[in-house]
């Protein structure tokens, strides 16, 4: 039986009391550029970085999931400077992918569709779980052994690989359906400005983490990752400062768990 735990608070103040290296997995989407001021709380994410650094264990992972708005016509770059603090803090940048949603919002006047966001894998030394996700293989090569590639002083080398699988590993920009009824099948969840797909957080947990692993979400939001930690057999700590998602988050839980049992 996984444990969950709700927190109402400042995620600065409450991961105080989370232990040292006790967390295997933080997936959490933060409120970025002009959502800064989230519900009036302000959000210092350098030292939210930190204090994520200290809880993550040894080998743990932390999926950070932003995008970048556009003030004075031009786009912030938020979230690299976001990405580079958290190397200098100490993380591992252990992979960066991109979270493309199928929806079009309004376009802009001089801009194509934004329709992506990224998704900063970090790492705590090299990462301890890493359960790659497979799609299917649309061309097998059956009777092709190798590949090329180019070498830095432009010299080419040949690179073995297995041939007819069925699947390979999945690439690393993850499409996922978004909007009213498609993100998620809770109505409950859209009482909340920015849910990201359940799918993307499950994606994620299974990858990263093992049943019974502990995963943390500081910026709970709706409660998606939650949610999917606790259909996956994961523990679950979701921290959030606005009461009023907190109790959505919450409502939203607690009906996964009794339909569970």
């Amino acid at each position: 039986m996984s444990d969950i735990k709700l927190i109402l608070g400042d995620c600065l103040e409450e991961m105080k009391s989370i232990p040292d290296h006790s967390i295997d997995l933080v997936l959490t989407s933060p409120p970025y550029d002009n959502l800064r001021t989230y519900k009036g709380f302000l959000f210092n994410y350098s030292d939210v970085g930190k204090e994520l650094f200290r809880t993550i264990k040894n080998g743990g992972v932390m999926v950070w999931v932003v995008g970048d708005s556009v003030e004075n016509n031009s786009e912030t770059g938020m979230s690299f400077r976001q990405a580079l603090e958290f190397k200098e803090i100490g993380f591992n940048l252990h992979d960066t992918m991109i979270y493309q949603k199928n929806s079009y919002p309004y376009p802009m006047s001089n801009r194509y569709y934004q329709v992506f966001e990224y998704m900063f894998v970090f790492s705590k030394g090299i990462p301890k779980t890493a359960n790659l996700l497979k799609q299917p293989t649309i061309w097998k090569q059956k009777n092709k052994t190798s590949s090329t590639t180019r070498q830095k002083d432009g010299s080419t080398v040949h690179l073995k690989y297995e041939t007819g699988k069925e699947e390979r590993t999945r690439d690393n920009v993850w499409k996922y359906n978004c909007g009213y009824m498609r993100s998620s099948k809770d109505k409950i969840a859209f009482e909340h400005p920015a849910t990201f797909p359940e799918a993307l957080a499950e994606d994620h947990i299974l990858s990263w983490s093992n049943e019974g692993d502990t995963v943390l979400d500081p910026m709970m939001g709706s409660g998606t990752v939650g949610k999917m930690a606790k259909l996956n057999k994961r523990n679950f700590i979701g921290i959030e400062i606005s009461e009023k998602y907190f109790e959505i988050a919450q409502r939203r839980i607690n009906q996964t768990m009794e339909n569970l049992l």
